[in-house]
């Protein structure tokens, strides 16, 4: 349509109502060249309402459409010729091609089993393991129970066997000494070094921290593990839960103590 408003330049002071009445004649004759609109008879098409446009694009339309098939007479015949090849070799040219969902969900999965071989330390590729039946690496399991009174560290093997197992009491606190963050802290180097003393870190691969309750103790023990009495250990931590009891109704609590 601009190369009608260029070459008419009275559609410059057409209002712009009258302009959106007669653009559709000039849409309809995009991309007809001159030759053809003289051919259909027309020299001005600015001129034309639209349904003379609508009437005289039909007709150079057709004009042009035998125009084509008296100039290639044979081109009919040739795609005749080719028909049956075409249709033949049109559907397994396009299988080859196309994928469909299940093949690219398939591939997919693929990708996500060849990185769980290359990195099988990742939770992804110990998830993917446990789907494609493959058992995951051995974990060995450190349990920290902090209680208001106590602290109680458990290394267990991966069936749970219990290899470890001490509390406050064990290395000479007494009463409510044991519940204090420096008996806790005590009790966490003193195991640290037990592992190390058994030979215990060529068996722990892979190590789980599993904390329960919020005594005085927990935070203790983490100090134990980013600290220097824990850098041998802690890089084989690979994930450290809470596995502190939720009460969901339960029981009636016991009664809060009073003092004084």
């Amino acid at each position: 349509m601009e190369h009608i408003f260029k070459q008419a330049p009275r559609w410059r002071s057409v209002c712009v109502r009258c302009r959106k009445r007669l653009a559709p004649s000039a849409r309809l004759f995009r991309g007809i060249s001159t030759s053809g609109l003289q051919h259909a008879g027309i020299s001005d098409p600015d001129s034309l309402t639209p349904r003379e446009a609508q009437d005289a694009m039909s007709k150079t339309a057709s004009l042009q459409q035998a125009t084509s098939q008296e100039s290639s007479p044979s081109s009919a015949s040739q795609i005749s010729q080719r028909g049956d090849s075409t249709v033949q070799s049109g559907p397994s040219n396009r299988g080859s091609i196309a994928e469909t969902p299940r093949e690219r969900s398939n591939k997919a999965i693929d990708r996500i089993f060849a990185a769980s071989k290359t990195n099988p330390l990742t939770p992804n590729a110990i998830r993917s393991s446990l789907l494609a039946d493959v058992p995951p690496p051995e974990v060995h399991y450190l349990h920290v129970y902090s209680t208001k009174h106590n602290t109680h560290i458990t290394l267990t093997k991966p069936d749970r066997g219990a290899i470890i197992s001490v509390s406050s009491g064990t290395i000479g606190f007494r009463k409510a000494a044991r519940g204090t963050y420096d008996a806790a802290y005590q009790l966490g180097a003193y195991v640290m070094g037990r592992i190390q003393q058994q030979g215990l870190l060529s068996q722990i691969k892979n190590l789980e921290v599993v904390l329960r309750d919020f005594g005085p103790g927990r935070e203790a023990v983490t100090k134990i593990l980013l600290g220097s009495e824990g850098r041998n250990i802690r890089g084989r931590v690979i994930r450290v839960c809470d596995a502190t009891r939720l009460k969901f109704g339960g029981t009636r609590s016991k009664k809060p103590r009073r003092l004084g």
